[in-house]
């Protein structure tokens, strides 16, 4: 869907930003997940039983026949296993040696009184057997992901253009993320992916939005609707996807916003240790001619020059190119070479591989075009959302002083931007700024 690519016009095509892939790092409702399928869900005291999907309708028997409620019911990882156990020890003693009794209307008439019964997990019998149950579907899950990564046996057309993808299923992901700004995440922290992505293709095919979920009259509606109201995401409180993400699976009767709130308290919690010897995740910069990715910027340099003859430090010397010219430049190269176009001559390619191929025959890695070319306020505006080469270029010493202490001397570029569609308003110099500090 993304509305960029090769323009043997000259004229840029990129309409929206584009994003790298993320390299993975350490790590929807409460899931329970219920496994589907045509497994019975069978009464605690009778002979009822209904299918999976009428679970509804079983806990409302048992309330209504049995006067009996089962907590937090969403939490039980395998409900029809848990009827079973919990029927057998019914069986075996009395129905309060198990459940709390609640009396209700208890300072009325006896005869209007009524006794309900509660089974939930302050019993440490019942708060075991959930666990087991939890540990249980974890273990299911970790299998059925370990299995999609070793898959070899793939193959999808990708959701928003007609590229087809056979193999392992990162390299469809990562191109949706990098080539439509796109991502449901990592890899490896989806499972049953081939559901997931057929459960947003029906999406589409129904020409329903996948965040808002509006439904539009035809697939071009739908493009420049998720494409202005920037909806080319899924929505995080939609619980349809819970079960698609490892961490839903992790601890038992805890979402993945409360597990990441808690990671947030255990860092304000800690906010006073000694942190001396704490080191930022190291950054992934991608290389300006081709996908090698490399955790610090002096190897990414060194792959640059060794392997594609780029020597970004001497350009740099060579022209005197200061920290915002620089920016410039990695942008314009960024956007030359996503467009399939030697950023030298302009001759426009086919492909990347036919670029690359060229730019080395013609000696053209080094060539410039004219600093005219490049050095314009429209390359302020990065290629790649999380670029992270843009967050360590370096300034000289005289730019250093002068971001520092005239920093409200960035002057305002009052430019026509009305070709560069659906930029986002924010100011993008400040933008670059705070991204270099928060990497710094």
């Amino acid at each position: 869907m993304a509305a960029s690519g090769p323009d043997r016009n000259g004229q840029d095509s990129i309409l929206e930003p584009l994003c790298f892939p993320e390299r993975p790092a350490c790590s929807c409702s409460a899931v329970g997940v219920q496994s589907g399928g045509a497994e019975l869900l069978v009464c605690l005291f009778c002979s009822e039983s209904v299918p999976t999907q009428q679970k509804d309708a079983l806990l409302r028997h048992l309330l209504l026949e049995h006067k009996l409620v089962i907590a937090d019911v969403k939490l039980i990882a395998d409900l029809a296993k848990y009827l079973l156990y919990w029927k057998g020890r019914f069986m075996e003693q009395s129905l309060t040696d198990f459940c709390s009794v609640i009396k209700t209307n208890s300072t009325g008439p006896v005869e209007k009184q009524e006794e309900y019964f509660l089974l939930c997990d302050v019993l440490p019998e019942d708060r075991l057997f959930r666990e087991k149950l939890q540990q249980k579907r974890l273990e299911e899950v970790l299998e059925q992901q370990q299995r999609e990564r070793e898959d070899s046996s793939f193959h999808r057309l990708c959701m928003f253009c007609s590229e087809e993808f056979t193999g392992n299923r990162s390299s469809m992901l990562n191109h949706m993320a990098r080539e439509h700004s796109f991502s449901i995440g990592l890899p490896d922290n989806i499972v049953y992916c081939d559901q997931f992505l057929d459960t947003l293709q029906d999406k589409l095919d129904n020409l329903q939005c996948l965040y808002c979920e509006k439904t539009f009259r035809d697939k071009t509606t739908l493009k420049d609707h998720m494409r202005k109201k920037a909806h080319r995401r899924i929505n995080a409180n939609n619980h349809e996807y819970d079960r698609f993400y490892v961490i839903n699976y992790l601890e038992l009767g805890k979402t993945w916003e409360e597990v990441q709130s808690e990671d947030d308290r255990e860092l304000v919690e800690d906010e006073d240790d000694d942190w001396s010897d704490w080191r930022a995740h190291p950054l992934s910069a991608v290389c300006l001619f081709c996908e090698h990715q490399s955790e610090t910027m002096e190897q990414i340099y060194t792959h640059m020059k060794e392997s594609h003859g780029f020597d970004l430090h001497r350009l740099k010397t060579e022209l005197n190119l200061k920290f915002y010219q620089q920016v410039k430049l990695v942008n314009f190269i960024r956007r030359q070479i996503h467009q399939s176009r030697c950023y030298g001559c302009q001759q426009a390619f086919d492909c990347r591989a036919d670029v690359l191929r060229h730019l080395e025959a013609e000696g053209h890695m080094m060539a410039l075009p004219e600093a005219s070319a490049w050095d314009q306020p429209q390359y302020y505006f990065p290629t790649y959302e999380n670029d992270a080469l843009l967050c360590t270029l370096s300034d000289s010493e005289e730019d250093e002083t002068d971001t520092t202490e005239h920093s409200e001397d960035v002057p305002v570029i009052a430019e026509d931007i009305s070709n560069l569609r659906d930029i986002r308003q924010s100011s993008v110099l400040d933008q670059l700024l705070r991204s270099r500090a928060s990497c710094s």
